[in-house]
This record gives C-alpha cells, sequence and structure tokens, in this order.
C-alpha cells in the first residue's frame, strides 16, 4: 500500500480520483470501484478502509489523532473523500443536466469506458484456471440478473435507509457493481440521491444566508435525518466490505478478480445508450414525480440502433472516446504504480 509523501500534484489527481468516483458512482449503471481500479489506485483504497477497525478507534478516543490519521492512512482517504463531496456539488449535478438533455451520448462514453476498463482489467489477467473462469461466468450471470430486476417502492424507514446505505456504497467497492443502479432496485435512489442532497444543498445555501427557515419544514428536516442514516449506513457498508474484500484480495486475489471482471461485463446491459426511460406511475396510471415535480425513473427499455444518422455516428464516437479515455487512465496508474 502507498502511504509515502505526496507531492502536491499526487493531492491534486487524487481529489481528482475523487470526483471521478463521486460522479461515477451517482450515475446508474457506473461503478466508482472502476474508476479506482483501472487508476490503480483499488487496492490502496480497499486496504485503507479496512484500517478503520478497533485499533484504529481507540487511537482517536484516546486522543492520538496523529496516529489515527497515519494508520489509516488519512491523507489519502481525505482527499479521496474530499473529492467525492465536492463531485455531488458540482461534477453530479452536470452530469444529471447532460444525461438529460444528451442521454445517448452521455451512455455511449460510459459504455465505452465500461469496454476500455473490460480491456484494461483482464489483458493482463494471469491465471485462468476451471475455477477462475466459473467465477468469472458467475460475476456475469449476477450482474445481468441484476439488471433485469424489477425495482420497488420507495421507501423512507430508516432501518431500509440503513441497509440501503451498505448496499448502495457497494459501487465504491466492488468495480461492476453500481451503487446508484442498486438503489433504484431498491425504490430508493430519488429519494437517497437526488431528494436528499438537494434538501442538503438547499440547508446550506439558506443556513449561509442567515435563513433558518427550513427548521420548521418537517418534510425538509425528515430528508436530512434520511440522508444522515443514508451515510452512516454507507460507512458502515464502506468499512465492513472494506473488510470482507480485503480477505478475499488476500486469500483468493485472481478468484476475486475474475468475480470483478464478470461483475464489469455483466453490468454493460445496464449502460447500453440505444434506451429509453421508464418511469414509474401511481394507481391512475399518471408518471409519478418526486417532489420537486421530477418524474421517478423505474427503468429501462433498450433497443438496437438501426438508422445511420448523425445522433447514432456521434453516439460510437463518444464510444471510443470512452474506451480511450480509460485505456489512458489505466496507463497514468501503472506509471503511477511502478513510482515514475
Amino acid at each position: 500500500m502507498q502511504t509515502e509523501t505526496r507531492s502536491l500534484s499526487d493531492k491534486l489527481w487524487l481529489v481528482l480520483k475523487g470526483l471521478a468516483m463521486g460522479a461515477a458512482n451517482k450515475v446508474p449503471g457506473v461503478s466508482g470501484g472502476v474508476v479506482a481500479y483501472v487508476a490503480g489506485f483499488y487496492e490502496e483504497f480497499i486496504y485503507s478502509l479496512q484500517k478503520v477497525n478497533g485499533k484504529a478507534l481507540r487511537l482517536l478516543f484516546g486522543g492520538r489523532f496523529r496516529s489515527f490519521w497515519q494508520y489509516i492512512n488519512g491523507r489519502f482517504l481525505g482527499l479521496l473523500i474530499l473529492g467525492m463531496l465536492i463531485s455531488y456539488f458540482s461534477v453530479s449535478l452536470l452530469l444529471d443536466l447532460a444525461i438529460r438533455n444528451y442521454p445517448l451520448l452521455v451512455w455511449s462514453a460510459f459504455f465505452g469506458m465500461i469496454i476500455g476498463s473490460i480491456y484494461y482489467i483482464g489483458k493482463d489477467f494471469e491465471e485462468w484456471t476451471n475455477r477462475n473462469i466459473v467465477m468469472l461466468i458467475s460475476g456475469v450471470v449476477f450482474g445481468v440478473a441484476i439488471s433485469l430486476m424489477e425495482p420497488a417502492q420507495e421507501n423512507d424507514n430508516l432501518l431500509f435507509v440503513f441497509i440501503c446505505g451498505i448496499i448502495g456504497v457497494s459501487g465504491m467497492t466492488l468495480p461492476g457493481l453500481s451503487g446508484s443502479f442498486i438503489l433504484i432496485l431498491l425504490g430508493n435512489y430519488v429519494l437517497l440521491l437526488v431528494d436528499s442532497v438537494n434538501a442538503l444543498f438547499v440547508t446550506i445555501t439558506k443556513t449561509f444566508s442567515g435563513d433558518f427557515s427550513f427548521i420548521d419544514d418537517p418534510m425538509h428536516m425528515r430528508l436530512l435525518t434520511v440522508l444522515a442514516v443514508f451515510a452512516l449506513g454507507s460507512l458502515t457498508g464502506l468499512v465492513t466490505i472494506s473488510h470482507f474484500l480485503t480477505f478475499l484480495l488476500k486469500k483468493f486475489k485472481w478468484a476475486t478478480n475474475a468475480a470483478i471482471l464478470g461483475f464489469i461485463i455483466g453490468s454493460l446491459g445496464v449502460v447500453w445508450p440505444w434506451k429509453t426511460e421508464v418511469f414509474e406511475r401511481d394507481l391512475s396510471g399518471e408518471i409519478a414525480l418526486d417532489i420537486n415535480g421530477t418524474p421517478i425513473l423505474d427503468n429501462y427499455d433498450r433497443y438496437l440502433p438501426t438508422a445511420f444518422n448523425i445522433e447514432n455516428v456521434l453516439a460510437i464516437f463518444f464510444i471510443l472516446a470512452g474506451i480511450f479515455m480509460i485505456v489512458a487512465l489505466g496507463k497514468y496508474g501503472e506509471r503511477t504504480r511502478q513510482g515514475k
């Protein structure tokens, strides 16, 4: 695990990687873990998270803050998390606008990025044993099965929200498994990644302007409570899943990598560019809206392109651009690991 002193450029790159991970985690079908894997800091990320354990808590509550920070590789985690937080109020919002206005091109870029990730991870795979092939196929089947599941209804029960946090954060620790798409299947994507985040943004802006009227709004305060419980669940999930993954990576490295590669291949169906959105409908048959009047996404209907037009040509270009972006990111990650 890389814990040596980092230059200013390394720190800026870590924040940018956090931005990329945060943006990827918010897009259904895309996994922030893929960014970490291809960029070359996945294992350091997982090993740093698993350092949040009993010893770390004893250092923290014992007032040994410097030792605690060093023990958990805090500079690395802190810069990544900073990038993710910035992403949720910047890059993620831009991505939301881009998906609404240019869905085919955005999904094409993501599709290309997934293909690039499959190539990059698969090209150096060294142990194609029968067990690892079974793990690869199992990962593909699991990824495809998830993409075909029907979403549940929204549920703001705090225990369920806590569980959503644990499951939803999987996209950061399991490359190929999209946490945001899992939240769609659980019925809580809009509640947790749109409404609650918007409520926090409104809270921050109003607080800085000296307006505390939101305190008297029970719906607003409920959303803040939901977001806090979701964040707690996410933190719990990060720590617990990272411990499990650390064990797997140490004991069954190639089998784990094969399953991860399978997850990523299986996720291609979720990010297929040529698709139409299917929205949730209420009992009267009308499209259901969230508290902001935005249609609630249910799932996608996919189709094959049949026309040779400028839009489809651009889509193919964006697929190629996505592949190139990931391959270039992978090359940068290799240089980083080699200390160049």
